[in-house]
């Protein structure tokens, strides 16, 4: 196996990997033991008597699972929490999807006829300055001042 060696090595740069990972098939090492020059080499690699093992890897299936399992809401227990609730969902992230979703129906309220201008205008500031809570406070707020179920 000493007279491999070099063979090795020169096929561990052809094949752009480590000398571990460099095969020798087993039934033709005389032929590759034969080979001296690079073309040599080459010329086996092609045949298939010199191929390179796959790299390991690690798995990402456990990763997979787990996030989907996370998808919907399992794995998100008390125990699993490190940062703070303010680190996990910064604030103004909350602020930004609340605003939204506020803006959002106040929009299409004043587009299907149910607010007018004006009413949509007064919400929409007060949205603004953190009156609401939610979609169905806001609602409730617009059904009181209007006097109207939507």
């Amino acid at each position: 196996m000493s007279n491999l060696v070099s063979q090795k090595r020169i096929a561990a740069v052809i094949l752009d990997c480590g000398e571990n990972r460099v095969w020798f098939d087993p039934e033709q090492l005389t032929e590759i033991a034969n080979a001296v020059s690079r073309e040599d080499i080459r010329a086996l690699i092609k045949e298939g008597a010199i191929t390179a093992h796959q790299k390991k890897g690690v798995s990402r299936g456990r990763a997979r699972l787990r996030m989907a399992k996370r998808a919907y809401g399992h794995c998100k227990g008390h125990g699993r929490r490190k940062g703070a609730k303010g680190a996990r969902t910064p604030s103004k992230r909350v602020w930004i999807q609340k605003i939204r979703a506020l803006r959002t129906t106040l929009r299409e309220m004043r587009d299907t006829g149910s607010i007018d201008r004006s009413v949509y205008r007064k919400f929409y500031r007060r949205a603004a300055g953190g009156q609401f809570r939610n979609v169905s406070h806001l609602k409730q707020n617009i059904e009181q001042h209007t006097g109207k179920v939507n």
